[in-house]
């Protein structure tokens, strides 16, 4: 009876151990797996950090997704029957065409225009993105299709010509994640900013008040100056000259290729200038349309 039980309890043991052996196996693999999964997951997210989509997969799609301002007119605006106009739609909606894609807008918003790139929202920014050192270091800039540099705005019974002239009590009506909102912290710290997000909300505060003046790019304030009454642009250039140009995510450099070629043809058809003529003639008159307009890619 002894030898009998004793047998069965080696038994037992020898099952007991199988298992137990055989568990930690499993558990290494299943561990193993695991760490390979997440390491993965890791290189996915860090390799490049970005998303977008190829000029062939654009393609493939059947449309385009362009991040386009809904509020800045004559450059991005929604209509009264609800559809996207102005300098950079018009432009838009031609990039589509020689694609053979429809084209998607979105409205996007200065501070998060590059964001938009980087997270795939959009394929394109024409949302009348200057050209920056900073900003090419985040996303890939095309060739430039316009001019601009800064300007200032500011009540006609009141007008600012020189930054001087602006007191420690008094504020700068400024648009977040603009060149303006740059330019005037690293060159000018001691001048109080009112930031918004939106066009309309900095209009409405400018309107209310809020500042003594509003700082952005040059065409803008002309613009605005132009199209409403009692303000002129005091401050006509501000900083240096600028371009203005179509933006893609970093490194997706089939889109960039085609966008360049596109902006070089166009020019054998003085496209920017019909631009200008469809969409911005009525605010700023025949007088800018040289100063403005950039053909082909090539700064004058």
């Amino acid at each position: 009876m002894y030898m009998k039980n004793t047998t069965l309890f080696k038994l037992l043991a020898v099952v007991v151990a199988v298992i137990m052996v055989v568990g930690i196996m499993s558990g290494c693999s299943k561990a193993t797996d695991a760490d390979k999964g997440n390491a993965d997951a890791a290189e996915a997210s860090t390799t490049d950090g970005t998303i977008y989509r190829t000029l062939d997969e654009i393609k493939g799609s059947g449309s385009i997704k362009i991040g386009v301002f809904s509020d800045k007119n004559p450059f991005g605006y929604v209509d009264e029957n609800g559809k996207y106009q102005g300098y950079d739609v018009y432009f838009a909606r031609r990039i589509a065409e020689d694609l053979g894609v429809e084209v998607e807008f979105v409205s996007t918003e200065a501070a998060n225009r590059v964001e938009a790139l980087q997270t795939g929202k959009v394929d394109i920014i024409l949302a009348n993105f200057t050209v920056t050192e900073e900003r090419a270091q985040q996303v890939d800039f095309a060739l430039p299709y316009m001019n601009v540099a800064l300007g200032v705005v500011s009540p006609s019974d009141k007008v600012i010509t020189e930054l001087s002239q602006i007191g420690t009590d008094d504020a700068v009506i400024v648009i977040s994640g603009t060149t303006a909102e740059i330019y005037l912290e690293e060159n000018n710290p001691e001048i109080t900013l009112k930031k918004y997000d939106t066009y309309s909300d900095a209009k409405t505060a400018f309107e209310n008040g809020q500042g003594v003046a509003w700082a952005n790019d040059n065409t803008e304030v002309i613009a605005y100056a132009n199209t409403v009454d009692g303000y002129t642009v005091g401050i006509p250039k501000l900083g240096s000259d600028d371009t203005i140009a179509p933006a893609v995510t970093k490194g997706n450099e089939t889109l960039l290729t085609w966008i360049n070629d596109e902006i070089k043809a166009l020019a054998d058809e003085q496209f920017f200038h019909k631009d200008y003529e469809e969409t911005l003639v009525d605010t700023y008159g025949k007088a800018y349309e040289e100063e403005l307009v950039v053909e082909g890619g090539v700064i004058k």
